[in-house]
């Protein structure tokens, strides 16, 4: 009796599966299931990747078209601000005395012009070149707006109205205008015109005192950067 009673112990010792109780394996299913979930995660955040790279891709595009190719070899006649300089967030003032913050402006392509109110003969040049240029873009013009930043507080003058319609006139002191645009070395702010792109950015600078016949080559270079951008960019804000 007691020989049997000793063996059944061995035998059910011996049937039985070993257990590990201080370090057990994943089953196949949970070693499987952590794979997928990591899996999942690689996999969500290459989409992530992938879809701000196809926000991004039209932008990028259009200015490494205008930067780097550059279509049938032709020179840029205004000069190409680099870095960039990002419109600021400063509160200008419309004539009516309505607060406006400049990050407003954002939206469209901008053709800025800078001077005090008293506008002389180069002021006044300047806001004619600014809306030819406007108008000479035909059905593109709607695209482009034109800014003139008053850099004082003086009355702007009646001689103006008519030439002002459908421009955006806005006072900023001059301080702060200097935070944003600059003349080219030896000149003066006022002597320029501003190209800024509709993500705020002011990216160009036409020559100081431009005449007529600058004013020609700044339309193509305006056309270049209307038709490199026309595939992320349209009219209105």
């Amino acid at each position: 009796m007691s020989g049997s009673n000793s063996s059944l112990p061995a035998a059910a010792v011996a049937d039985e599966p070993l257990g590990l109780t201080v370090h057990s394996m994943p089953t196949p299913r949970e070693a499987m299931g952590e794979r997928d979930a990591g899996r999942r995660t690689v996999l969500g955040r290459w989409k992530m990747v992938a879809v701000l790279l196809c926000c991004a891709a039209p932008v990028i595009a259009s200015y490494f078209t205008y930067y780097v190719v550059r279509p049938e070899g032709r020179s840029v006649y205004g000069q190409l601000i680099d870095p960039q300089r990002s419109v600021p967030s400063f509160v200008a003032r419309a004539p009516d005395g309505a607060e406006v913050n400049l990050q407003s402006l954002k939206g469209q392509w901008l053709l800025v012009a800078v001077a005090d109110a008293s506008c002389d003969a180069l002021c006044e040049q300047q806001l004619y070149l600014q809306r030819q240029l406007r108008e000479t873009l035909g059905r593109e013009k709607d695209r482009v707006d034109r800014v003139w930043l008053v850099s004082d507080a003086a009355p702007i003058p009646d001689r103006l109205a008519n030439g002002l319609h459908g421009a955006t006139v806005l006072r900023v002191p001059a301080a702060q205008i200097a935070q944003w645009l600059a003349p080219q070395a030896g000149h003066a702010v006022g002597e320029h015109l501003y190209v800024v792109d509709p993500m705020g950015n002011w990216m160009m600078r036409f020559p100081a005192r431009m005449d007529m016949a600058g004013a020609a080559k700044a339309k193509r270079d305006l056309d270049r950067l209307l038709r490199a951008s026309s595939s992320w960019d349209e009219a209105g804000r």
